[in-house]
């Protein structure tokens, strides 16, 4: 990048971010201000080269807590960014690093530069040495990853987004330190791990699979001693904090290490996922909950488990098949798989297991080529030499497709030809073209091979070439389910198990607004258990909304804001979209399991979810939306009640159009809405900035009101009295609304025509 201060002199920035928050400008540290631009700093950094909307930035910065003068602090903290970044520019012109427009801001700079990016670089670069079988290098990459962090990621950064982050990349370095373990461990190097997994071990006590390796590296050491004394201390430490025995893979090594093995097999930390935080709130669902590493609770789902678990017995057997598993995010698919093949290794079956995700869809077979050692077949090659044939340089297609799918199902066939085989790959969704063309040939072998194919699919994106797939199986004997939200009693049963010390209130509360959902439910009732703020319930929403489009979502957003009750015409007229826009969009939700009911009085599924959407926008920005959507309401000649609840939910201050309308409708809604209308007029009234007319009017609709409900008389006319210069005006209103007499009706009063007009 070129700074202005020197022609045509360029200037190398780079940022760190795995520990204190710091940019570097040929080498001497920038300035960066206060914690809150060190935020706004981070995030911008974390998103380099993608603009980021203010939206964004209030949300990530404060989350529901932002103030209101949220974005003009964020215009601040820009501005003296951009000082410290650019200390040459000139105040006027364009940013070159920190740019702005259409509402959004970039920072723009080499990925290269930013030790965030270097360590994903690092990870994926480690990744394919595992699947080329090269441990004497991905050893050295695995190092420089690590020694990129200085400190505990995002250090002393505020805000959401920055906690977020920093347990997501935690949970990233310690798999890369279990993974660096793990490679030492198989190359011999076990005296020099011992130390370091001894210190891992002491700071995550409950994380079994770092205990796993230390009981493997003291084994191999000749202390075989210490390392069972490892597993008889975590032992009791899950049993005395979570109630639980160690899982099968801990309890395993024990097993054979008390039995003399003196050369154990360490556990399997596999290659090197790109989210290992994944389940802690993904689509495993309750697996968050779990705790302590244990075996996370389950409950319910009888009918997939006795499918999936009578195809593992045909598969056994030699007699293949094919499962296609739907549910929404957090319905618990991966649960229900983790549940149904847990002891499937071991009765004679190979079971390979991929995780699609969007970048999954940029690599050709990338989501079935992870499923598989890199020495599954020697003899063709294996995974190893299937990657060189499959791919270029750039990772693209390297020949014709078809060949690469025929490579793909040889490969394949060649696994099966050694065991029965159980084919895993969740999230297809996310797989790119050429997998859903090797699952069609895959399906198709499954009549004559011993191969168990299963599919775990979310209904959202659509994508045509999936729904053509799923059909294509299903109309050629693949068996179909779907996971449908847990009934009450079966998610009460969820929550007793993961929160057991909770009271029946705080249950039902949690079960109600989860909906059936396992993910929103285990978050709940943790949010409930810690800090009460369920940031993490938070993140979860946020990634199962994430693939909708902007369109939707800004749907979704309007029908949380006007309520369970609101029409397709008053989202129409909230979000200035035509009928058949909204009606496709909420049918599309329909599909998804995002909403219930009808295209015409459609909700939300899972309570929790219009309460996130409603969090989510800054208590400021929520208020004017709310009154923007009853302004528009009230235009397009829509629900007076409507636009009532949209008023009450906006700003305390009603504005002069607001006032008017509620002189127009207060009679009509002290009927059909009493308390609200109470509620209303009153707070009209109280404000002091109405000019004397509306304010008159105002008080004069509250007395009606008031005496129609049989309440006190206007509290409103001595504050008429004190604003106004006609002495007579007070005692005309106070008669003109005086009770009635017994035997009539209030409604034979006489309007105040004098006052009302």
């Amino acid at each position: 990048m070129v700074g202005r201060e020197g022609a045509g002199k360029r200037h190398e920035m780079h940022v760190r971010l795995l520990g204190p928050v710091r940019a570097l400008r040929d080498g001497s540290e920038l300035d960066l201000g206060s914690q809150y631009r060190r935020a706004l700093f981070a995030v911008l950094a974390m998103h380099a080269n993608h603009p980021v909307s203010r939206e964004q930035l209030v949300n990530a910065l404060w989350g529901a807590d932002a103030p209101p003068s949220a974005v003009g602090n964020l215009y601040t903290y820009v501005s003296t960014l951009r000082a410290a970044l650019e200390p040459g520019r000139d105040r006027w012109s364009a940013g070159q690093v920190l740019s702005s427009g259409a509402g959004s801001y970039r920072l723009q700079m080499p990925a290269t530069n930013i030790d965030v990016c270097q360590f994903d670089a690092l990870r994926d670069r480690a990744r394919e040495l595992r699947t080329a079988g090269d441990l004497d290098a991905e050893l050295p990459v695995l190092r420089s990853a690590l020694e990129l962090w200085q400190g505990e990621a995002l250090a002393g950064i505020p805000g959401p987004f920055a906690q977020t982050q920093r347990m997501r990349l935690g949970e990233l370095r310690l798999a890369t330190v279990e993974r660096q373990a793990a490679v030492m461990l198989e190359v011999g190097r076990h005296e020099d791990v011992i130390t370091e997994l001894r210190a891992l071990a002491e700071q995550h006590p409950l994380r079994e699979n770092l205990h796993g390796l230390l009981m493997t590296a003291l084994c191999r050491a000749g202390r075989r001693t210490q390392a069972l004394d490892v597993y008889r201390r975590v032992q009791d430490l899950l049993i005395e904090q979570a109630g639980t025995e160690p899982n099968d893979t801990l309890r395993q090594l024990y097993q054979r290490i008390a039995a003399g093995d003196t050369d154990p097999r360490p556990p399997d930390t596999g290659a090197l996922q790109r989210e290992p935080v994944r389940s802690a709130a993904g689509s495993a669902g309750w697996a968050a909950g779990a705790g302590a590493g244990g075996r996370p609770p389950f409950v319910g789902r009888a009918a997939q488990l006795r499918l999936l678990r009578r195809a593992v017995d045909a598969v056994r057997a030699g007699r293949g098949g094919s499962i296609w598993i739907d549910g929404e995010p957090g319905s618990g698919k991966s649960a229900v798989l983790t549940e149904a093949l847990r002891d499937a290794g071991r009765s004679g079956c190979r079971v390979r297991w991929g995780v699609g995700d969007e970048l999954a869809r940029q690599v050709p077979l990338n989501v079935l080529l992870e499923c598989f050692d890199p020495d599954v077949d020697a003899a063709s090659g294996g995974v190893a030499g299937l990657v060189q044939a499959l791919r270029n340089p750039a990772g693209e297609l390297a020949g014709d497709p078809a060949a690469t799918v025929d490579q793909a199902l040889t490969l394949v066939q060649s696994v099966c030809a050694r065991s029965p085989l159980i084919l895993v790959v969740d999230d297809l969704q996310w797989a790119d073209d050429v997998t859903l063309l090797v699952w069609d040939g895959l399906h198709r072998l499954t009549r004559r091979l011993p191969l168990l194919l299963i599919a775990a699919t979310r209904p959202l994106p659509r994508r045509g070439r999936l729904d053509i797939l799923r059909s294509l199986v299903a109309g050629h004997g693949a068996e179909m389910t779907s996971l449908p939200p847990l009934e009450p009693a079966e998610a009460a049963a969820l929550a007793r198990a993961l929160a057991p010390a909770h009271g029946p209130a705080l249950v039902d509360s949690a079960v109600a607004s989860a909906g059936g959902n396992p993910c929103y439910l285990t978050h709940l009732l943790a949010a409930d258990v810690t800090t009460g703020a369920p940031l993490a319930l938070v993140s979860a929403v946020d990634r199962h909304l994430e693939p909708l489009t902007d369109e939707m979502r800004q749907i979704l957003r309007a029908l949380a804001l006007l309520g369970e009750h609101s029409t397709i015409a008053e989202l129409c007229a909230a979000t200035g979209r035509s009928s058949p826009a909204v009606i496709h969009t909420v049918d599309q939700a329909l599909l998804a399991g995002l909403l219930t009911g009808s295209v015409a009085h459609a909700w939300f599924r899972h309570p929790v979810v219009p309460r996130v959407l409603r969090d989510h926008i800054p208590t400021a920005l929520r208020g004017l939306l709310h009154h923007e959507y009853a302004e528009r309401i009230a235009k397009a000649g829509g629900s007076p009640e409507q636009v009532l609840r949209q008023l009450l939910a906006g700003p305390a201050r009603l504005d002069a159009w607001a006032a008017g309308w509620l002189v127009e409708h207060a009679d009509a809604l002290s009927v059909r809405m009493p308390e609200a209308t109470t509620d209303a007029l009153r707070r009209a009234t109280a404000q002091p900035a109405l000019e004397q007319p509306m304010l008159q009017r105002l008080t004069a609709c509250l007395g009606r009101h008031l005496l129609r409900r049989g309440l006190a008389a206007n509290p409103g006319a001595n504050r008429v009295k004190a604003r106004t210069s006609d002495p007579a005006l007070p005692t005309r209103l106070i008669l003109d609304l005086r009770p009635p007499v017994r035997g009539r009706s209030s409604t034979c009063l006489a309007p105040p025509t004098i006052i009302c007009g």
